[in-house]
Protein backbone atom coordinates (compact mmCIF):
# COMPACT_ATOMS: atom_id res chain seq x y z
CA UNK A 1 0.00 0.00 0.00
CA UNK A 2 1.57 3.32 -0.94
CA UNK A 3 2.36 5.40 2.03
CA UNK A 4 -0.14 8.78 2.25
CA UNK A 5 0.86 12.65 2.70
CA UNK A 6 -1.44 15.43 3.04
CA UNK A 7 0.26 18.66 1.75
CA UNK A 8 -1.69 22.29 3.02
CA UNK A 9 -1.13 25.29 0.57
CA UNK A 10 -0.49 22.20 -2.30
CA UNK A 11 -2.19 24.57 -4.98
CA UNK A 12 0.46 27.10 -4.05
CA UNK A 13 3.91 27.84 -5.28
CA UNK A 14 5.84 25.95 -2.76
CA UNK A 15 2.91 23.79 -1.99
CA UNK A 16 2.45 22.28 -5.41
CA UNK A 17 6.30 21.58 -6.42
CA UNK A 18 5.72 19.69 -2.85
CA UNK A 19 3.06 17.51 -4.19
CA UNK A 20 4.92 17.14 -7.41
CA UNK A 21 7.63 15.41 -5.53
CA UNK A 22 5.59 13.12 -3.26
CA UNK A 23 3.93 11.89 -6.37
CA UNK A 24 6.83 10.80 -8.40
CA UNK A 25 8.11 9.02 -4.84
CA UNK A 26 5.01 6.55 -5.43
CA UNK A 27 2.86 8.52 -2.11
CA UNK A 28 -0.86 8.72 -2.83
CA UNK A 29 -1.40 12.56 -1.92
CA UNK A 30 -4.21 14.34 -0.66
CA UNK A 31 -4.33 18.21 -1.09
CA UNK A 32 -5.87 20.62 0.79
CA UNK A 33 -6.10 24.36 -0.21
CA UNK A 34 -8.59 27.07 -0.25
CA UNK A 35 -7.56 28.81 -2.98
CA UNK A 36 -7.16 32.19 -1.90
CA UNK A 37 -3.54 32.24 -3.57
CA UNK A 38 -3.65 28.85 -4.98
CA UNK A 39 -4.23 27.78 -8.27
CA UNK A 40 -6.09 25.01 -9.56
CA UNK A 41 -3.39 24.73 -12.45
CA UNK A 42 -1.04 24.44 -10.00
CA UNK A 43 -2.12 21.12 -9.03
CA UNK A 44 -0.87 17.60 -10.08
CA UNK A 45 -3.70 15.53 -12.14
CA UNK A 46 -2.94 12.72 -9.67
CA UNK A 47 -3.46 14.01 -6.41
CA UNK A 48 -7.08 14.04 -4.65
CA UNK A 49 -7.85 18.00 -3.82
CA UNK A 50 -10.22 19.13 -1.24
CA UNK A 51 -10.49 22.75 -1.11
CA UNK A 52 -10.59 24.25 2.25
CA UNK A 53 -8.85 26.49 5.12
CA UNK A 54 -6.80 24.76 7.45
CA UNK A 55 -8.36 26.11 9.84
CA UNK A 56 -11.65 24.68 8.98
CA UNK A 57 -13.35 21.24 11.36
CA UNK A 58 -13.24 19.48 7.90
CA UNK A 59 -9.66 20.03 7.70
CA UNK A 60 -8.73 18.89 11.47
CA UNK A 61 -11.12 15.85 10.50
CA UNK A 62 -9.20 14.73 7.38
CA UNK A 63 -5.95 15.34 9.57
CA UNK A 64 -6.88 12.98 12.24
CA UNK A 65 -8.62 10.10 10.24
CA UNK A 66 -6.79 10.22 7.49
CA UNK A 67 -3.83 7.49 7.86
CA UNK A 68 -0.99 9.95 6.45
CA UNK A 69 2.43 9.19 7.63
CA UNK A 70 3.25 13.22 6.65
CA UNK A 71 1.38 16.32 6.69
CA UNK A 72 3.22 18.76 5.05
CA UNK A 73 2.17 22.03 6.01
CA UNK A 74 2.80 24.80 3.82
CA UNK A 75 -0.59 26.78 3.96
CA UNK A 76 0.02 30.39 5.15
CA UNK A 77 -0.61 33.69 5.04
CA UNK A 78 2.43 34.71 3.06
CA UNK A 79 2.45 38.59 2.87
CA UNK A 80 4.71 40.52 5.11
CA UNK A 81 3.33 43.94 4.79
CA UNK A 82 -0.24 42.23 5.77
CA UNK A 83 0.77 40.93 8.72
CA UNK A 84 1.98 43.63 9.80
CA UNK A 85 -1.25 46.05 8.66
CA UNK A 86 -3.45 43.09 9.76
CA UNK A 87 -1.76 41.18 12.49
CA UNK A 88 -5.27 39.31 13.88
CA UNK A 89 -5.72 37.83 10.84
CA UNK A 90 -2.40 36.99 9.94
CA UNK A 91 -2.28 35.39 13.55
CA UNK A 92 -5.65 33.40 12.78
CA UNK A 93 -4.69 31.98 9.29
CA UNK A 94 -0.66 31.82 10.54
CA UNK A 95 -0.94 30.53 14.42
CA UNK A 96 -4.35 29.22 15.09
CA UNK A 97 -4.51 27.26 11.62
CA UNK A 98 -1.31 25.48 12.28
CA UNK A 99 -2.88 24.81 15.61
CA UNK A 100 -6.01 23.06 14.24
CA UNK A 101 -3.68 21.14 12.14
CA UNK A 102 -1.36 20.17 15.06
CA UNK A 103 -4.14 19.34 17.03
CA UNK A 104 -5.63 17.16 14.54
CA UNK A 105 -2.62 15.04 14.41
CA UNK A 106 -2.33 14.60 18.55
CA UNK A 107 -5.59 13.07 17.88
CA UNK A 108 -4.86 10.98 15.64
CA UNK A 109 -2.63 8.92 17.37
CA UNK A 110 -5.07 10.03 20.88
CA UNK A 111 -7.63 8.09 18.72
CA UNK A 112 -5.62 4.80 18.18
CA UNK A 113 -3.93 5.58 15.23
CA UNK A 114 -0.83 7.18 14.47
CA UNK A 115 -0.04 10.91 14.62
CA UNK A 116 1.81 11.70 11.31
CA UNK A 117 4.95 13.40 11.01
CA UNK A 118 4.28 17.32 10.39
CA UNK A 119 6.82 19.02 8.44
CA UNK A 120 6.42 23.29 8.79
CA UNK A 121 7.00 25.67 6.26
CA UNK A 122 8.71 28.46 8.50
CA UNK A 123 10.83 31.25 7.45
CA UNK A 124 14.84 32.05 8.05
CA UNK A 125 14.82 35.61 6.70
CA UNK A 126 11.95 36.77 8.68
CA UNK A 127 12.80 34.85 11.80
CA UNK A 128 16.33 36.17 12.73
CA UNK A 129 15.88 39.54 12.70
CA UNK A 130 18.25 42.81 11.63
CA UNK A 131 20.46 41.71 14.84
CA UNK A 132 21.76 38.38 13.50
CA UNK A 133 25.00 39.26 11.11
CA UNK A 134 24.21 36.63 8.21
CA UNK A 135 24.91 34.01 7.49
CA UNK A 136 22.31 32.85 9.85
CA UNK A 137 22.61 29.46 11.93
CA UNK A 138 19.89 27.61 13.72
CA UNK A 139 20.69 28.00 17.31
CA UNK A 140 20.87 32.00 16.26
CA UNK A 141 18.75 34.35 18.65
CA UNK A 142 15.35 34.65 16.87
CA UNK A 143 13.65 38.31 16.92
CA UNK A 144 11.53 39.12 13.79
CA UNK A 145 10.34 42.24 13.01
CA UNK A 146 6.95 41.57 11.91
CA UNK A 147 3.82 39.45 12.98
CA UNK A 148 4.65 37.12 9.98
CA UNK A 149 8.07 36.48 11.66
CA UNK A 150 5.97 36.00 15.06
CA UNK A 151 3.37 33.73 14.12
CA UNK A 152 6.22 31.58 12.44
CA UNK A 153 8.50 31.35 15.52
CA UNK A 154 5.46 30.78 17.25
CA UNK A 155 4.02 27.91 15.38
CA UNK A 156 7.56 26.99 15.93
CA UNK A 157 7.13 26.94 19.33
CA UNK A 158 3.76 25.07 19.39
CA UNK A 159 5.55 22.22 17.53
CA UNK A 160 8.58 21.62 20.08
CA UNK A 161 6.02 21.06 23.08
CA UNK A 162 3.99 18.70 20.58
CA UNK A 163 7.25 16.98 20.47
CA UNK A 164 8.26 16.80 23.73
CA UNK A 165 4.86 16.87 25.33
CA UNK A 166 3.06 13.98 23.24
CA UNK A 167 5.91 12.51 21.32
CA UNK A 168 4.90 13.85 18.07
CA UNK A 169 7.35 14.02 15.16
CA UNK A 170 7.39 17.70 14.18
CA UNK A 171 10.24 19.21 11.44
CA UNK A 172 10.81 22.92 11.22
CA UNK A 173 12.20 24.05 7.84
CA UNK A 174 13.26 27.66 8.02
CA UNK A 175 13.44 28.63 4.21
CA UNK A 176 15.46 31.12 2.42
CA UNK A 177 13.88 33.25 -0.53
CA UNK A 178 12.25 30.71 -2.51
CA UNK A 179 11.66 31.25 -6.17
CA UNK A 180 10.78 29.34 -9.21
CA UNK A 181 8.39 28.45 -12.21
CA UNK A 182 4.86 28.89 -10.42
CA UNK A 183 5.81 31.49 -8.50
CA UNK A 184 3.69 34.91 -7.38
CA UNK A 185 5.23 38.24 -7.31
CA UNK A 186 4.61 38.63 -3.63
CA UNK A 187 6.89 38.87 -0.47
CA UNK A 188 10.44 39.83 -1.08
CA UNK A 189 11.71 36.49 -3.13
CA UNK A 190 8.61 37.85 -5.36
CA UNK A 191 11.13 40.08 -7.47
CA UNK A 192 12.20 37.10 -9.44
CA UNK A 193 8.51 36.85 -10.77
CA UNK A 194 7.96 40.61 -11.09
CA UNK A 195 11.53 41.22 -13.38
CA UNK A 196 10.62 38.17 -15.48
CA UNK A 197 7.29 40.27 -16.17
CA UNK A 198 8.96 43.47 -16.03
CA UNK A 199 11.31 41.78 -18.95
CA UNK A 200 8.34 39.89 -21.11
CA UNK A 201 6.69 43.28 -20.86
CA UNK A 202 9.42 45.36 -22.29
CA UNK A 203 9.54 47.82 -19.17
CA UNK A 204 12.51 48.61 -16.68
CA UNK A 205 13.00 46.78 -13.57
CA UNK A 206 12.84 48.93 -10.58
CA UNK A 207 15.32 48.65 -7.65
CA UNK A 208 15.08 50.40 -4.26
CA UNK A 209 18.16 52.48 -3.26
CA UNK A 210 21.52 51.18 -4.21
CA UNK A 211 20.48 47.61 -4.73
CA UNK A 212 23.26 45.85 -2.77
CA UNK A 213 20.64 44.57 -0.20
CA UNK A 214 21.25 40.95 -0.37
CA UNK A 215 19.20 37.92 -0.15
CA UNK A 216 19.52 34.12 -0.18
CA UNK A 217 17.71 32.57 -3.32
CA UNK A 218 17.14 28.99 -3.17
CA UNK A 219 14.87 27.36 -6.20
CA UNK A 220 11.35 25.13 -5.42
CA UNK A 221 12.38 22.20 -6.81
CA UNK A 222 15.25 21.87 -4.08
CA UNK A 223 12.45 23.05 -1.38
CA UNK A 224 10.92 20.81 -2.39
CA UNK A 225 13.47 17.97 -1.99
CA UNK A 226 14.14 19.50 1.54
CA UNK A 227 10.44 18.65 2.79
CA UNK A 228 10.85 15.35 1.50
CA UNK A 229 14.22 14.46 3.56
CA UNK A 230 12.81 15.81 6.17
CA UNK A 231 9.56 14.16 5.85
CA UNK A 232 11.67 10.68 5.32
CA UNK A 233 14.74 11.30 7.40
CA UNK A 234 15.06 10.05 10.59
CA UNK A 235 15.27 12.87 13.06
CA UNK A 236 17.14 14.09 15.70
CA UNK A 237 16.58 13.72 19.26
CA UNK A 238 14.20 15.89 20.62
CA UNK A 239 15.47 18.43 22.52
CA UNK A 240 15.06 22.31 22.32
CA UNK A 241 13.22 24.20 20.13
CA UNK A 242 16.19 23.81 17.15
CA UNK A 243 16.58 20.53 17.52
CA UNK A 244 14.54 19.57 14.46
CA UNK A 245 14.87 23.10 12.85
CA UNK A 246 16.57 23.40 9.75
CA UNK A 247 17.75 26.20 7.38
CA UNK A 248 16.90 25.66 3.74
CA UNK A 249 19.36 28.29 1.58
CA UNK A 250 21.95 28.48 -0.33
CA UNK A 251 24.53 30.23 1.72
CA UNK A 252 25.18 32.73 -0.72
CA UNK A 253 24.62 36.70 -0.49
CA UNK A 254 23.54 37.35 -4.36
CA UNK A 255 22.33 41.31 -4.74
CA UNK A 256 19.07 42.65 -6.64
CA UNK A 257 21.60 44.56 -8.78
CA UNK A 258 23.38 40.88 -9.64
CA UNK A 259 19.65 39.28 -9.90
CA UNK A 260 18.67 41.78 -12.12
CA UNK A 261 21.86 40.98 -14.66
CA UNK A 262 21.50 37.13 -14.35
CA UNK A 263 17.77 37.56 -15.43
CA UNK A 264 19.16 39.68 -18.38
CA UNK A 265 21.39 37.25 -19.15
CA UNK A 266 18.59 34.46 -18.99
CA UNK A 267 16.27 36.21 -21.37
CA UNK A 268 18.69 37.38 -23.58
CA UNK A 269 18.04 40.92 -22.62
CA UNK A 270 19.07 44.38 -22.28
CA UNK A 271 16.14 45.58 -20.01
CA UNK A 272 17.13 48.84 -18.15
CA UNK A 273 17.31 49.02 -14.66
CA UNK A 274 15.53 52.05 -12.78
CA UNK A 275 16.26 53.23 -9.09
CA UNK A 276 14.00 54.18 -6.60
CA UNK A 277 14.16 55.70 -3.02
CA UNK A 278 15.18 53.20 -0.62
CA UNK A 279 12.46 51.74 1.51
CA UNK A 280 12.27 52.44 4.90
CA UNK A 281 12.97 49.59 7.69
CA UNK A 282 13.90 47.20 4.70
CA UNK A 283 17.02 44.21 5.55
CA UNK A 284 20.41 45.01 4.11
CA UNK A 285 21.64 42.02 4.35
CA UNK A 286 20.01 37.47 4.72
CA UNK A 287 21.62 34.38 4.17
CA UNK A 288 21.35 31.25 5.73
CA UNK A 289 24.61 28.47 7.09
CA UNK A 290 22.51 25.07 6.02
CA UNK A 291 25.10 22.51 7.51
CA UNK A 292 22.69 21.44 9.38
CA UNK A 293 20.69 20.00 6.50
CA UNK A 294 23.21 18.51 4.90
CA UNK A 295 25.09 16.67 8.09
CA UNK A 296 21.27 15.25 8.91
CA UNK A 297 18.71 15.37 6.32
CA UNK A 298 21.65 14.57 3.35
CA UNK A 299 20.46 18.00 1.71
CA UNK A 300 22.53 20.17 0.31
CA UNK A 301 21.15 23.02 -3.02
CA UNK A 302 21.82 21.61 -6.33
CA UNK A 303 20.43 24.23 -8.56
CA UNK A 304 22.90 26.78 -8.98
CA UNK A 305 20.84 30.46 -9.06
CA UNK A 306 21.86 31.19 -12.72
CA UNK A 307 20.07 27.91 -13.99
CA UNK A 308 17.17 28.02 -11.21
CA UNK A 309 16.68 31.77 -12.80
CA UNK A 310 16.90 30.48 -16.77
CA UNK A 311 14.10 28.20 -16.01
CA UNK A 312 12.31 30.60 -14.00
CA UNK A 313 12.36 32.90 -16.92
CA UNK A 314 11.10 30.54 -19.55
CA UNK A 315 8.38 28.98 -17.41
CA UNK A 316 7.10 33.08 -17.38
CA UNK A 317 7.51 33.09 -20.77
CA UNK A 318 6.22 30.33 -21.88
CA UNK A 319 3.04 30.93 -20.01
CA UNK A 320 3.00 34.44 -21.53
CA UNK A 321 2.73 32.54 -25.20
CA UNK A 322 -0.14 29.89 -23.97
CA UNK A 323 -2.29 32.72 -22.67
CA UNK A 324 -1.55 34.64 -25.75
CA UNK A 325 -2.92 31.48 -27.79
CA UNK A 326 -5.95 31.18 -25.96
CA UNK A 327 -6.98 34.68 -26.18
CA UNK A 328 -6.27 34.60 -29.98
Amino acid sequence: MAKKALVTGGAGFIGSHVADLFVAEGYAVTVVDNLSSGRRENLNPAVTFVEGDIGASETAALVRTGGFDVVCHLAAQIDVRKSVTDPRFDATQNVLGSLNVLEAARQAKAEGGRAPRVVFASTGGALYGDFVQPPARETDPKDPESPYGIAKLSVEYYMAYYARQHGMECVALRFANVYGPRQDPHGEAGVVAIFCNRILDGRAMTTFGTGEQTRDYVFVKDVARANFLAATTALPPVGPLDARAFNVGTGIETSVNRLAELLQQAANSHTPVERAPARAGELQRSALVVDKAREQLGWTPQVSLADGLAETYRFFAERRVRSAGATA
